[in-house]
């Protein structure tokens, strides 16, 4: 049986499971302690201000009141953080309920280390208790389900989007398939082990596109690239010719970039398909690479047959719209995608931020 290569092994490991959904947002995140910070300070204020006179505004109270609200809220968040994946095992109810009996129980614990703390334990703490879990059993409920909601909506969308972008990659089929099978078909008399590399490559071309949708690291989606055009190199021989130019930064920084996962392969198809096959003596497919403030560029030129530009344009629609939807869907507005004929050659450009820290 025929393990997986490097970079198929790459790509399997790097799409993590589709059932490791939160069931809470990331409350540990900075945007989000900041807006609970501001909430519970909103809340403070609207308490004191509901208990103070018109003409005194008692500020001890809402220092009192911020300290706790405050602690209640960080350690809430602090201890939801954490259990958000776990509670989006259990059923929607019993993660909703232990969320909620456990933000109780840390305000429990906060009100009544905060009046011990004050003025040590009197016979009317009970009744300020009672009134702080009402009001946390109050306020808890509307935030907690408003961030359950929050967070099934972006649950929702992601999951729209990963569907949307393994509908696009679905519709990018090899169309070489029948004619990879005869020139394997051919070469198993006269060249086994040529045969027996054809069908390798092919099986890790055909892997990678039934995987799951998402990004690879770019050397190894350039590696599956290099499989494909020994694929192709093979049935047509002499009449293709590949030169892949790199810049420096590339070369030095390749290995830390990611590439949504056949994005680079049918544009090579297409190269080949509309620029190479149908002139008689062939081509050369150019492919440039470059890395350079922080923006992966990939440029790929191949002559033009004897056709009309919006010819050329109109066969390699298709495919180009698949490849500039994939970049919108992961990069947005900044991804870059251009395809152009000019001087009997054609030219697709397209560049995204890429982020370049140690993998």
């Amino acid at each position: 049986m025929q393990t997986p290569s490097a970079p198929d092994q790459a790509r399997q490991n790097s799409h993590p499971s589709s059932e490791s959904v939160p069931f809470l947002p990331d409350m540990c995140a900075l945007q989000a302690v900041f807006l609970l910070v501001l909430l519970g300070e909103l809340l403070a204020l609207s308490l004191t201000l509901a208990d103070s006179s018109l003409t005194r505004f008692d500020w001890e109270d809402l220092g009192f009141r911020s300290f706790l609200i405050q602690w209640i809220v960080l350690l809430s968040a602090a201890a939801l953080c954490p259990l958000r994946f776990w509670l989006s095992s259990r059923p929607s109810w019993l993660a909703g309920l232990l969320s909620y009996l456990l933000v109780q129980t840390i305000t429990l614990l906060c009100s009544g280390l905060g009046l011990w703390f004050v003025d040590g334990w009197q016979s009317s703490d009970g009744w300020d208790m009672l009134s702080n879990l009402i009001l946390s059993a109050i306020f808890s409920g509307v935030v907690l389900r408003y961030l359950y909601v929050q967070q099934q909506w972006s649950n929702q969308q992601k999951a729209e989007l990963n569907a949307r972008i393994q509908a696009l990659q679905s519709r990018i089929q090899p169309h070489f398939l029948f004619n990879s099978m005869n020139s394997i078909a051919s070469l198993i008399a006269v060249d086994p082990e040529k045969a027996e590399t054809m069908v390798e490559d092919l099986s890790s071309l055909f892997r990678a596109s039934l995987a799951e949708p998402g990004l690879v690291n770019l050397a190894d989606e350039v590696e599956l690239c290099h499989q494909y055009l020994a694929i192709e190199s093979i049935r047509l021989g002499e009449r293709l010719q590949t030169r892949w130019l790199a810049s420096a930064d590339y070369s030095e920084q390749h290995h830390r970039c990611k590439i949504p996962s056949l994005l680079l392969q049918p544009l090579l198809e297409n190269a080949i398909v509309h620029g190479i096959q149908p002139l008689p003596d062939g081509g050369v497919i150019d492919v440039h690479l470059s890395i350079d403030g922080g923006r992966l560029s990939v440029t790929i030129e191949n002559p033009l047959a004897q056709q009309t530009p919006a010819d050329a344009t109109r066969g390699n629609r298709i495919a180009l719209d698949n490849i500039r939807h994939r970049l919108l869907a992961h990069f947005g507005p900044e991804a870059q995608f251009e395809a152009q004929s000019h001087d009997n050659k054609f030219v697709v450009a397209l560049s995204y931020p890429v982020d370049l820290v140690n993998r």
